[in-house]
């Protein structure tokens, strides 16, 4: 029976053979017809403000790709684990599951990292916030139990990074661990240090020597990293991808040339880097960036000739943005998260922290970091986000964003070589102009609720309060040794920040001022226009009263009035603005501020007879919100 029945499955697979391809009967659709198709779509509408999108990357992505976009990339034919890399410097994509302690009490990081090692953490990040004076002992309880070739060991310390990866691989040696299989690094940066805090406690001469000197004490345990290139500081400041990349490359080069110059090897310079990338909410371009920077580096490394393609590999290390994570509505941080976590491990990262959602302002409790490592988890255990390399590939959209991403980024790497490379940039000024350009066109973006950030400038819950949490709670923030400021540095801060002070005055004010929607007029209008004020007001965290509508423009003054409210906004129909707006201001007569909402073209008419404030989608929320906050006494 089993027999008769395979052999009528192989007939029919060998007749299936003689069928044409599914769609060999539909004709090639060509992209100038595709083309013509938009355009008679767009109804005369120009096709490049409707849907070309120019990035802060500063090139423009098209709504669709074809395989002809392909023709001009010439890395596609590599393959995981070939230079250069864009797909990875191994042949599969598993990654480091990290997570981060405060190591300032080294037996109770001791007993945690052993706890968290027991619930899928593959990688250990002890953070020494402070001066520890007996450094050696300190090491030996951090580590105690710890099977150092079994999980990735990674410090940071602003204080003595030199002591610290001395007294590490002493405790390595004396517990006779096999060196050639220990994985980890040493945060030492001191061009990052410098970059946040614009301080420096040692000459630049100095500072590269001690490079010198952090790629020496690795001389016997391969795979540790000792010199780590920040690029998340960028990402954290409000950079563009471009910015944090290209940054990243010129850093990463100063070390190489100044490493070169005190007669370091290429290869053991280039084999001493880890890169730390910072991973924000743009999730396609994030997963483009990795894959171009594993290149460009590739290209940059290759360029000193080193003995063999090995240490042209770029290791990275991948964090969750701080950028874009919010204080109110701090459980949209773990939907940010995710979508980042996806970016980091699908672009290949070899190691991921997820920052636990509270981490911006509280010190994180267990229920936030099991979350933080269960997000990961999925990705491996359910997602199975490891078992398949590159993903991207062939993408005609990724590629062309990697492409894109690398040769912006490439230009502006050159202009920093130019300059004398990171350090005379980062002298002059320049690296920090180009953040702050882009980070203040970000601001206003948020501020005009063209970049969103949920819960915070769009739909936030007026009625959360967090001045209680913030006061009694501080979260741990990067530190850098003292010493005298010697450049500008950058400023790392939150795209949410401004409208988190707004509310928290609002807060702290002891006052919510309430919000009267006075509806009235055609029903579609007056509905649509009270939700996008509602919206728009609770943003400052005010009380916001709304209504399903008023027979008369009297009655609804009448029933604000009675409600006490302190603001009301006139929500109808452009056409019944004419009449209705003046009767309200009359009716109100200054006992409260008045608002419309829209944009109608009576408002020139409507200026001139006293009413100032309107509201519309293409208002600077945060500017509007603080003017009335002001107004309010808040």
């Amino acid at each position: 029976m089993r027999s008769e029945k395979n052999k009528q499955l192989y007939s029919y697979i060998m007749a299936d053979k003689t069928k044409k391809p599914l769609l060999s009967d539909f004709p090639a659709i060509t992209t100038e017809q595709w083309m013509e198709k938009i355009t008679a779509d767009l109804k005369g509408a120009d096709f490049e403000r409707k849907l070309v999108w120019r990035t802060n990357e500063g090139f423009n992505v098209r709504p669709f790709y074809r395989s002809e976009d392909l023709s001009e990339i010439k890395y596609l034919d590599s393959l995981p684990g070939e230079f250069p890399y864009v797909r990875g410097t191994k042949k599969d994509n598993d990654w480091y599951v990290r997570q981060d302690i405060h190591a300032v009490d080294a037996e109770a990081a001791n007993a945690k990292a052993l706890d968290v090692l027991t619930k899928g953490v593959t990688s250990l990040g002890f953070t020494l916030c402070e001066e520890v004076k007996d450094v050696d002992a300190h090491v030996e309880k951090l580590l105690k139990n710890i099977i150092s070739e079994a999980v990735e060991l990674n410090f940071s310390t602003s204080h003595g990074s030199k002591k610290l990866a001395e007294a590490v691989i002493a405790y390595l040696k004396k517990t006779n661990r096999d060196l050639s299989g220990i994985k980890g690094s040493i945060n030492f940066d001191t061009l990052g240090c410098l970059t946040t805090s614009g301080k420096s406690c040692k000459s630049f001469e100095e500072m590269f020597d001690h490079a010198k000197e952090m790629v020496e004490v690795r001389a016997n345990v391969p795979n540790f990293k000792t010199i780590c290139v920040n690029g998340r500081l960028f990402n954290n400041a409000g950079s563009s991808i471009v910015q944090e990349l290209a940054f990243a490359l010129s850093m990463g080069n100063e070390y190489l040339t100044q490493l070169s110059d005190r007669g370091v090897s290429v290869n053991e310079a280039a084999s001493s880097m880890k890169f730390n990338f910072g991973v924000g909410g743009n999730y396609f371009m994030e997963i483009a960036k990795l894959r171009a920077a594993r290149m460009l580096w590739a290209t940059i490394v290759k360029s000193y000739s080193p003995a063999g393609l090995e240490p042209t590999k770029m290791m990275i290390h991948c964090e969750t943005s701080q950028w874009n994570k919010t204080v109110y509505d701090p459980y949209v941080n773990m939907l940010r998260t995710q979508t980042e976590a996806m970016s980091a491990t699908l672009g290949g990262a070899d190691s991921l922290t997820i920052l636990p959602f509270d981490a911006i302002y509280k010190e994180s409790d267990v229920f936030s970091e099991r979350i933080a490592r269960n997000q990961q988890l999925l990705l491996k255990e359910e997602s199975h986000f490891d078992k398949i390399t590159d993903p991207s590939a062939g993408s005609y959209y990724i590629e062309n964003l990697t492409n894109s991403i690398a040769q912006e980024a490439w230009a502006l790497f050159v202009e920093v070589e130019e300059k004398g490379g990171y350090l005379a940039a980062l002298k002059e000024g320049f690296v920090q102009a180009k953040v702050k350009e882009t980070a203040d066109k970000r601001k206003k973006a948020i501020a005009t609720r063209r970049e969103n950030l949920l819960g915070t400038n769009q739909f936030p819950n007026a009625a959360e309060r967090v001045a209680d949490v913030l006061a009694n709670n501080k979260a741990h923030g990067d530190k850098c040794s003292s010493g005298d400021v010697v450049i500008e540095p950058i400023v790392r801060f939150r795209g949410a920040e401004e409208f988190e002070a707004l509310r928290l005055a609002t807060e702290k004010s002891g006052k919510t001022p309430k919000v009267f929607m006075l509806t009235y007029g055609n029903l579609n209008m007056r509905l649509a226009r009270s939700q996008f004020s509602a919206n728009f007001f609770a943003c400052a965290g005010y009380q916001i009263i709304d209504n399903n509508g008023f027979d008369t423009v009297e009655a609804g003054v009448e029933a604000a009035k009675a409600a006490k409210a302190d603001i009301i906004v006139l929500c109808s129909s452009d056409d019944e603005y004419v009449d209705a707006a003046p009767a309200a201001f009359k009716a109100i007569n200054g006992d409260a501020i008045f608002v419309v909402a829209g944009a109608p073209k009576c408002t020139d008419d409507l200026k001139a007879q006293g009413i100032t404030n309107f509201i519309n989608v293409r208002s600077n929320v945060l500017e509007t919100l603080q003017g009335f906050s002001k107004e309010l006494g808040l």
